[in-house]
């Protein structure tokens, strides 16, 4: 009996030593916290950078074909809008959705929607010069402003007169021909606007002279024109000028504010001569993109090397043709967000 007490306590201790923690206590256990890793988010790819030396599309007033073309980096015309008389210069208007374009000598400006590749703006009376309201004389460099308004060079008014989209005059200056900004202007054929609000008027002459207005239009620097028939002034941003010399042969400068030449491009002969070319521009890569009118071609220049780079257009040969122009007057770069309907390319 006593053997058979023993055997069971010691079975009874053998059951309980094999028992859990968990089956002794009523309390379940609580689970081990679990540290987890977040991968870090991957950084925005950045926009790719344009290869080539035209960064976007190139809007070309092809004058004596009447027409404006938008072409692309590759040498495609990807827009165009026909019919027009004698477009001298166009630009993009703020926003991207019309371009404004004056036909010199026809007296008048234009402006085309786009999207709908019609005629949305005009003003002007077709090949009849005066100086009332509703005439221009030769209009040159048409730009739409950010308020709506549109200024313009009136080249044989010597004015710069400002126009609303209702067709009212809202300011003229000058009137008089003769060098004295903002009272006179020496047949004025560019009124670049700037950033502060102000112009850039290039005066014919001669001699010619480039003028910067502020906002309302006073003047606050004059510098006399080291070329001959400078031709649509631009400033740059470290404040020098770019500017053409509408001759033959052509060049195209860049000046101090004291009028000296800091840069300047052209040749008597060979790829490098340029016609009367009026109008460059500094590209935001830094090259210089110019019209060069009467040798039938857009050309883009690293400044550098002093090398045309890109090139639309057959030297010397105007034509209609895809890859050809007759008389390219005017450039201007689209707009970075500028995107075309597939049915419009």
């Amino acid at each position: 009996m006593r053997r058979a007490l023993v055997a069971g306590a010691a079975l009874l201790l053998v059951a309980l030593a094999g028992c859990s923690d968990s089956d002794r206590s009523p309390v379940a256990a609580r689970p081990k916290a679990v540290h987890v890793v977040r991968p870090k988010p991957k950084p925005k790819p950045r926009p790719p950078r344009p290869r080539g030396p035209l960064p976007r599309d190139l809007l070309i007033a092809d004058r004596d074909n009447n027409r404006v073309l938008l072409v692309s980096p590759a040498k495609r015309i990807v827009w165009s809008f026909t019919g027009l008389r004698g477009p001298d210069d166009a630009f993009f208007t703020p926003g991207g959705r019309t371009i404004v374009t004056n036909e010199e000598f026809n007296d008048t400006l234009t402006e085309v929607s786009i999207r709908a590749k019609r005629r949305v703006w005009r003003y002007g009376h077709d090949a009849l010069a005066g100086t009332g309201p509703g005439y221009l004389n030769t209009p040159d460099d048409a730009y739409r402003l950010a308020g709506g308004a549109t200024t313009v060079a009136d080249i044989r008014n010597c004015r710069i007169v400002l126009v609303s989209r209702a067709r009212r005059v809202l300011r003229v200056l000058g009137g008089s021909c003769v060098h004295d900004p903002p009272r006179g202007f020496a047949s004025p054929n560019g009124d670049t606007p700037l950033a502060d609000g102000g112009l850039l008027v290039t005066e014919i002459g001669p001699p010619g002279w480039i003028d910067r207005l502020d906002a309302r239009g006073r003047l606050v620097w004059s510098i006399a024109s080291p070329v001959a028939y400078p031709s649509d002034a631009q400033l740059l941003p470290d404040g020098r000028v770019l500017v053409c010399s509408f001759t033959d042969p052509g060049r195209i400068v860049i000046l101090d504010r004291s009028g000296r030449v800091r840069w300047s491009f052209g040749a008597a002969s060979g790829p490098n001569r340029l016609d009367k070319p009026s109008l460059a521009i500094r590209l935001p890569n830094g090259l210089v993109a110019a019209n060069d009118d009467y040798r039938e071609r857009v050309i883009v220049i690293d400044p550098g090397r002093h090398r045309i780079v890109w090139q639309y257009g057959h030297t010397g040969v105007a034509g209609s043709a895809p890859g050809y122009l007759d008389k390219p007057d005017g450039i201007d770069l689209a707009p970075s967000g500028l995107t075309l309907p597939h049915h419009l390319r």
